[in-house]
């Protein structure tokens, strides 16, 4: 059975051997664990992963007390991770305070933020999330803060649109070069598999309410073909809604709802996957052993008629109803 593995278990394994000491391996060991598929295809290395992970635990115990966890590792819950990043009060702590329910700290001054906060944004059914990061600088990126950017599903650059942006934008852009990263602002599953430099990322111009339009316009004209620029203001709302709606674009995920037969669907939880994901895979995020028991499967959903038989290999669509058939 093929392991299928995602871009996320890629890059935390990239970082793995980019690794210079036991701390930042058993980090990304742990990640690697995380994003890893979980099924029969996959239990070797599973097992691989947490026996290297034992050694490494052992290996610590022996030279003394744990300095405990990463506080820059933050815990993927949700169907996907936004990683906000940029230079001091540009006002990345404002907007996941305005979108989710984080506890972030919201202050007038500087470097308020000391670790990642994470917080849950809701996209109709489904759960966001949303991470606050320490600032960061030309010339001073906070110990651990690339780890947090690496892992995450999408880099949101934010800008302080009423203080020279285009030099923010010019700087943020040659830091993550510097360290190896390619941004480009399209779905995660356009970009390129065999290239792990890849990001999927966008720029967000807050305190849009501050500027005038036309500003907005000259940092399209020089940045626009890079990446996409979203004005923002978390004062009035404005370019909120359509910034979420792109950041659930550039996420590429699809919600599937199920239903057992002769039931109504279950429409509170739907499974979320990856864009191109099939009944098979679906099946095996239900249970390991599914896809070996199931012979057919019915759906529901745009293009098809209601109920319509399908086989393993049928791609899936956003809000979708299936039901397995064993």
């Amino acid at each position: 059975m093929p392991a299928n593995l995602t871009p996320e278990y890629d890059r935390a394994e990239d970082r793995y051997r980019d690794a210079t000491d036991d701390d930042e391996k058993l980090n990304a060991l742990r990640a690697m664990l995380s994003a890893i598929p979980k099924h029969k295809g996959t239990e070797k290395m599973q097992a691989d992963i947490k026996r290297r992970i034992s050694q490494l635990r052992k290996a610590a115990a022996k030279k003394g007390p744990s300095r405990g966890p990463d506080p820059f590792h933050v815990p993927r819950t949700g169907a996907g991770q936004v990683v906000l990043i940029g230079y001091p009060n540009v006002g990345k702590s404002t907007l996941v305070s305005v979108t989710t329910n984080a506890p972030v700290k919201v202050a007038p001054y500087p470097y308020t933020t000391a670790l990642p906060v994470p917080g849950m944004w809701f996209h109709e059914d489904v759960q966001i999330q949303l991470v606050d990061t320490p600032p960061m600088t030309a010339e001073h990126v906070p110990a651990g803060l690339m780890s947090t950017i690496r892992l995450a599903d999408l880099i949101c650059i934010v800008l302080d649109a009423s203080v020279d942006p285009l030099n923010q934008v010019q700087s943020m852009i040659k830091m993550l070069t510097n360290r190896g990263l390619t941004l480009r602002s399209v779905p995660r599953n356009e970009l390129d598999r065999d290239d792990l430099s890849q990001y999927s990322a966008i720029l967000v111009a807050s305190k849009s309410d501050l500027i005038d339009p036309q500003d907005i316009t000259t940092l399209r004209e020089s940045y626009g073909g890079k990446l996409e620029i979203h004005p923002v203001s978390a004062t009035t709302g404005e370019g909120l809604e359509p910034l979420l709606k792109r950041m659930w674009e550039l996420l590429a995920i699809i919600r599937v709802y199920t239903k057992q037969p002769g039931k109504p669907p279950d429409n509170e939880k739907p499974f979320t996957l990856p864009v191109g994901s099939t009944v098979e895979d679906l099946a095996r995020d239900i249970h390991r052993e599914l896809p070996e028991k199931m012979k057919y499967a019915r759906i529901w959903g745009e293009g098809r008629y209601d109920g319509q038989q399908v086989q393993r290999t049928e791609t899936l669509h956003d809000k979708d109803t299936v039901e397995i058939r064993e």
